[in-house]
This record gives structure tokens, C-alpha cells and sequence, in this order.
């Protein structure tokens, strides 16, 4: 009997078989709502303006060309991070979130809204972090009010819990609570719990009645958040066809008119219920009838769109609404290149996360295709794009993903229909590496982005050529200039047909800039009129691997999303002029660039100090509170410091220098090894093993003004 009992425990414990496919459904399920939902966000578009102006939705109301950063998304993606940091080996923390805040998020800008300290909850939250004041108390009704700590915040970043506890509803409620606790309290938990418990719940509920109700067993059935959700299903019980009835129902009894501050997360959980109930299981439907009720659209249709995803599956979500997703999206943390977020990626990494919790061994094809600090696209989840496009929709009409043709192990392909190509009268396929803000339609929550793919790195594609008639087919391998918006085309190939072919190729000097393309062009030289090639092309694999170096040439940069290209800043002021790249810094300020997985590095630049004790170099920056400084110090010192949430001075040496002049500062950090190099010569070393890896940048450690010319890095590794 013993026995049995610990194998139904050890079967209970395990995740499901389809486990990864079902967080890719929610996760994607999450990011459509956000989207359908932002554009009618603004208190401007009522619940009657929306529907005088689109009427029934069914589709996306704005063709956005790239939907810039929401706050909806940036919570999952890096307050999760706190397992990656801190939570290791360990029970998480509320603090331990409250840390994920204090590293990813800058100051004042990106990752969440900047509403002002007793507006903002998460503004208000952050300050008291900063403050001294530590999670929870930091959310806490007791220091920052009852209104302020039940905003809808609670529930609105806590999508991720769910997803890693499948069927452990008292383990996603309680993560999220924890989350929820760094800034919010009172029903501002209560909506953490259900909402990451209705997630949990649907990865095994057969209804989505049966998902809200079981949720409902998480939070205290005498709470208000418990008060409206019960009114939202008696009403579905009585009225079971007319959701609209049902949101007017909602604002007269539990409307925006009955709570303080500017989105209480009582009338939205309302929405939220209405929504699920309302689209009775059905994805788009459900996603469609948050975003029309108003109120808080985003946040609203991304939680029902989570729930709804896992429960759905992929099948259930329609193409019209994938599609423009692409598997893609950015965010606003302070690193550029965690921000370029590839769907299917960011689930392999967060499955691979939930079987270390839950005490499993990972599927070995699921830990293989887990490849940080490389692009590693292996077309093997359904439907998955991870971003690919093309330029010429025309002639290569057809970009999607496909099981007819499958490379190694994987389940799929990404299947390219090029239709009638010619010399004159090409493609390109290509990944998107590195944002610009032309490719935005507007500032929302600014983000910024350091490149994926840098040169001396390698790129490479697995193909295979299923031609039906005419001229051979030619593959020009290229990236992408983003200054010159030139294509810096390399050796073109011809693919033998019928076999995978292998096309490698290594990203060329770009002179101070950035690939912000890189992919192949098809064309087809020898084609006549009558001789049009005509088939289809498969990319079983894309990869981008190994180290390189680049330079940073200032005078092509730009100051896009309020920091200077490709950096992401906190704190200070930073600008370019002359050919240089000014700071000013009060108390500190710091920028961060580069591949976020980044180990043994060296860099050389020349700085000009000048005012201030502190101007130097960031190395292994796992964020805002966690990385290496080398510089010029205070009282005439080089230094190198150790930043943990607390500086740790590793090694000084005396460096007599002065303001007004230039120094050629050369950081190399290979393995335990730092060393600052001025003008030359070897000024302080230090030996320290904590971070292995991280971004690079500059960095006053107080106040300071400066300038710092052209950015060399000469080398990195990944």
C-alpha cells in the first residue's frame, strides 16, 4: 500500500507529457490578448465607444508594424528571473522578486508604468525598494494605503506562476502571491492567486467553469475579489447568452465609480470572469470579449488570453491571430538583448526551468535546444515562426511552419513557397537581431535593444530545396546594415536538391554599426521568362553561435526610446556629440550593452573625465545591481569593485590622474581574471569568480560628467 501511495505521489508530481506545447499555447495566448487589447487601453475608449467605433471584434483593431513593450509582458518575462538569481536552490522570497525589480528594471522608465510615488502602484513600490523598504512591506496596505495596494497590478505580471506549477494550484497561487507582494496587498493578492491559479488549473480542466470555480478555492470566500466573481457567474447562470447585459450589470455594481485610483482590480477581475465565462472556452472569443467590455484591455484579455491558451492548446487559436505575432515580441528591461524575445525560446527556457522546480529530468531534446547566449531555432514546436520573415511577400507568399519536411529531431520546418523568382525579382529571408524605433508605431514603455548577432559571430542555416520548374535557385547569404540600410551581401551558393544542405557564414566588420537583418536572399540569375524558378524552400535550423567583436562607432548611433543606440541606460544623462558619447551622472548611472550571456571579454575606449571621482567600465553585468566596475577612482586610484546589491572594493592601485585628459582605458576579463589596462599598461588586477558571464557598458559610481570615444570590444565569448 506504501508503495502505491508513493507512486501515485511521484505521478501527480510529474509534469505533463505535452507540458512544453501547453506553456508555448499560454504564453502566445498571453501576448495576442495583450495586443488585441492595447490599442482601446486609454480610459477614453469606453465600453460604448468601443463599440460605436469596431463593433464586434474579431481581429486585431491596429496593424502594428512592431508592438513595442508592455508592462503586461515584461513582468512574466523578468520577474521570473528571481528563480535564475536568487531562488536557486531555495524557496522564493517576495525579496527575492523585489531583487528581480531592483536589477532589470531602470529607473524611471521601461518594464512597468512610471505614473508618479501614491499613483503608480509599481512606481510607488519600486521607490519604497529603493528606499530600504523590503518586500512585502514594500506592497503593503499598511505603508502605502489600501487603494493603492488593491490596483490591478496584483494580478497582472503573474501569468509565469501558473504556467510552472501545471496542476498545482496552492503552488502557483503561492508563488504569485509572493510576486504579487513586492508591490500590492489585500485583494491586490487575492487576484495574484486566482488569476495563476486559473492557469495552473487549465493545463487539466476539462471546462472553463471548472476552471473558475476550482480557482475560486485559493482566495478567502468573504473577500471582494471572491464577492465579484461569484456575481459574474450567478449572472452567467441566469443570462447565459448576453455578455454585454452582464458588463453593465458589472458597472453598475462593481464599477470603476465604486473604488479609488486609476485601475482598481476589482472591475477588471469582474471583466476577467465575464470574458472566460462569456467565451465559454472558446480562445478568441474569450481574448474578443475582454478587450470590448474596456476598462483595462491589455492587461484584462492577457490574463484570459493565458488561461484560455493553456486551456485551448495551440489548435485552438486561430492563425489570424498568430500570425502577426510571429513569434515575437520585445520588452523595456535593462538589457537589450533580453529583450528580443523569441516565443518558442523564452517557453523551452521556462520549461526547462519548471522540471528543475519540480525536481524532474528534463526530456534530453528539450535540454539540448536550451542553448543560452545563442539564437538556436529548431522549428520544432507547431506553428513556431521564431520570427522569420520576408522581404518580398509576392514572390515568397508563403512563410509558415510545416511538418513536411523535418531536420534531425525536430517536428517541423519553416516551409518557403518562392513563386516564379528571377535575378531581378528577389527575396530575402531573413531574423530581425536588433530593433530601431522606425520599426515602431509609437514610445510605449520604451525599449531598448543591444544586438544579437555581432560580427565575427557565426550564422547558420539548414535548407533543403524542393524545386518544381524552372532556373536554379541562388542563395545569397547577407546581414543587414542598420546604418546605412545597406545589405552587405557574402559569397552566393546553389543548394543541391532532395538533402539538407548546410549554409554557415560569418557576419563581416560592419565598421561601428549593427546587423539589424540576417538571413539569405533567393533569386535565380540564369531565369528567362519562361524559366522562372518556381518550389519550395525549408529552414530545418537557423543558428547563431561563437564569439566575435565590433566597435561602436558613436557618430552612427542615435538617442531612440531616450537612450543612446545600443545601450540601454539607467539612470544620468547621456548624449552624443563629436563623435562621442557624453555622461553626466547624479549619484550614479550606468550603461549596459551586449549579448546578456556574454563571458570572457576585452574592451577599449578612451575617456575624457571631466568632473567627478568615478568613470569606467562594466563587465559581466547581470543586471543594474549585479556586476564588475573597472576605472579611474576616487583620490587618484584605479579600482576594481564588485557590485551585489553592495559594492566590494576587489582590488586599488594608485593612478595619478586627472581631469580634462584622455585616458585609453583596456578592461580584459577572462575566466576569474580582471584587468584594467591604462594607456597601455597593466594599472590593478583582481581575481573574483561570482559572475561567470553578462553585459558590458560604462558606468559612473557617482556623480561625474564625462565623455567616452569610439567603444572597442575587441573580443567576447559566449
Amino acid at each position: 500500500m506504501t508503495n502505491e501511495v508513493c507512486l501515485e505521489e511521484w505521478i501527480e508530481r510529474m509534469l505533463p507529457a505535452n507540458y512544453l506545447e501547453r506553456v508555448y499555447a499560454g504564453f502566445l495566448g498571453m501576448n495576442i490578448g495583450i495586443r488585441l487589447g492595447a490599442p482601446v487601453e486609454p480610459e477614453v475608449w469606453t465600453f460604448e465607444r468601443i463599440e460605436q467605433v469596431y463593433g464586434d471584434i474579431r481581429d486585431y483593431v491596429k496593424p502594428y508594424r512592431t508592438f513595442s513593450a508592455d508592462d503586461d509582458a515584461n513582468g512574466p518575462i523578468f520577474f521570473m528571473r528571481a528563480l535564475y538569481d536568487d531562488a536557486v536552490d531555495r524557496e522564493m522570497t517576495a525579496q527575492d522578486v523585489a531583487r528581480a525589480w531592483l536589477n532589470y528594471a531602470r529607473e524611471g522608465v521601461g518594464m512597468f508604468w512610471w505614473g508618479g510615488v501614491g499613483v503608480s502602484t509599481e512606481h510607488t513600490a519600486y521607490v519604497n525598494l529603493r528606499n530600504g523598504i523590503e518586500a512585502p512591506a514594500s506592497g503593503s496596505i499598511a505603508v502605502n494605503g489600501e487603494v493603492l495596494a488593491e490596483q490591478i497590478g496584483g494580478q497582472i505580471f503573474v501569468d509565469i506562476w501558473g504556467l510552472l506549477w501545471p496542476g498545482d494550484m496552492e503552488k502557483a497561487a503561492l508563488h504569485a502571491e509572493r510576486a504579487a507582494s513586492v508591490s500590492h496587498d489585500g485583494n491586490g493578492l487575492y487576484g495574484a492567486r486566482f488569476i495563476a491559479a486559473c492557469i495552473a488549473k487549465a493545463f487539466e480542466a476539462d471546462s472553463i467553469h471548472e476552471v473558475v470555480e476550482a480557482a475560486l478555492g485559493v482566495i478567502p470566500g468573504d473577500s471582494l475579489y471572491a464577492q465579484v466573481v461569484r456575481a459574474v457567474m450567478d449572472f452567467h447562470e441566469r443570462h447565459p447568452h448576453d455578455w454585454r447585459a452582464c458588463r453593465r450589470f458589472l458597472d453598475a455594481e462593481w464599477g470603476y465609480d465604486k473604488y479609488g485610483g486609476v485601475c482598481h482590480i476589482i472591475p477588471n477581475a469582474g471583466v476577467c470572469v465575464l470574458a472566460l465565462l462569456y467565451g465559454g472556452g472558446d480562445f478568441a472569443r474569450t481574448v474578443e470579449i475582454a478587450t470590448m467590455c474596456g476598462w483595462d484591455t491589455d492587461c484584462n484579455a492577457g490574463n484570459v488570453g493565458t488561461i484560455a491558451g493553456v486551456l485551448c492548446g495551440l489548435r485552438g487559436i486561430p492563425e489570424h491571430y498568430r500570425r502577426p505575432i510571429n513569434d515575437c515580441i520585445v520588452a523595456s528591461s535593462v538589457s537589450g538583448y533580453l529583450n528580443i524575445v523569441d516565443l518558442p525560446t523564452f517557453c523551452k527556457e521556462a520549461a526547462l526551468l519548471a522540471y528543475r522546480l519540480h525536481g524532474e529530468e528534463p526530456p534530453r531534446k528539450l535540454a539540448e535546444s536550451v542553448r543560452f547566449g545563442e539564437l538556436h531555432f529548431d522549428f520544432d514546436l507547431p506553428g513556431s515562426t521564431h520570427g522569420i520573415r520576408t522581404s518580398n511577400p509576392f514572390k515568397t507568399p508563403v512563410v509558415r511552419h510545416s511538418r513536411k519536411e523535418r531536420y534531425g529531431e525536430s517536428g517541423g520546418s519553416l516551409e518557403i513557397i518562392f513563386d516564379r523568382i528571377t535575378n531581378i525579382e528577389s527575396s530575402k529571408i531573413y531574423y530581425k537581431p536588433y530593433y530601431r524605433r522606425e520599426d515602431f508605431n509609437d514610445e510605449k514603455y520604451k525599449p531598448t535593444f543591444a544586438p544579437q548577432v555581432y560580427s565575427g559571430q557565426t550564422v547558420e542555416f539548414k535548407l533543403r530545396l524542393d524545386q518544381w520548374e524552372g532556373a536554379p535557385l541562388r542563395i545569397t547569404p547577407y546581414v543587414r546594415d542598420t546604418y546605412t540600410k545597406e545589405d552587405v551581401r557574402l559569397e552566393p551558393v546553389e543548394l543541391a536538391g532532395g538533402e539538407w544542405n548546410t549554409l554557415k557564414f560569418t557576419v563581416p566588420p560592419l565598421e561601428g554599426s549593427f546587423a539589424d537583418e540576417a538571413g539569405f536572399m533567393i533569386d535565380s540569375p540564369t531565369s528567362t521568362a519562361v524559366s522562372r524558378a518556381l518550389g519550395a524552400l525549408y529552414i530545418g535550423q537557423m543558428r547563431v553561435y561563437g564569439g566575435g567583436g565590433y566597435a561602436i562607432d558613436w557618430r552612427k548611433q542615435a538617442v531612440e526610446f531616450t537612450s543612446v543606440t545600443p545601450m540601454a541606460q539607467h539612470r544620468g544623462e547621456w548624449s552624443l556629440a563629436d563623435g562621442r558619447l557624453h555622461y553626466a551622472a547624479e549619484r550614479n548611472a550606468a550603461a549596459f550593452t551586449g549579448n546578456y550571456y556574454a563571458q570572457d571579454v576585452e574592451v577599449e575606449a578612451a575617456f575624457t573625465p571631466l568632473s567627478g571621482d568615478s568613470h569606467g567600465f562594466v563587465a559581466r553585468a547581470l543586471g543594474i545591481e549585479r556586476f564588475y566596475w573597472l576605472g579611474l577612482s576616487e583620490r587618484g586610484t584605479v579600482s576594481i569593485r564588485k557590485n551585489d546589491f553592495g559594492w566590494t572594493e576587489l582590488a586599488s592601485a594608485a593612478f595619478p590622474w586627472e581631469p580634462g585628459r584622455t585616458y585609453v582605458l583596456n578592461m580584459i576579463v577572462r575566466g576569474a581574471s580582471l584587468k584594467l589596462y591604462v594607456d597601455g599598461k597593466l594599472a590593478v588586477e583582481a581575481e573574483d569568480g561570482q559572475y561567470a558571464y553578462g553585459m558590458h557598458g560604462i558606468a559612473s559610481l557617482g556623480n561625474a560628467t564625462g565623455y567616452v570615444g569610439e567603444y572597442i570590444v575587441k573580443s567576447f565569448t559566449v
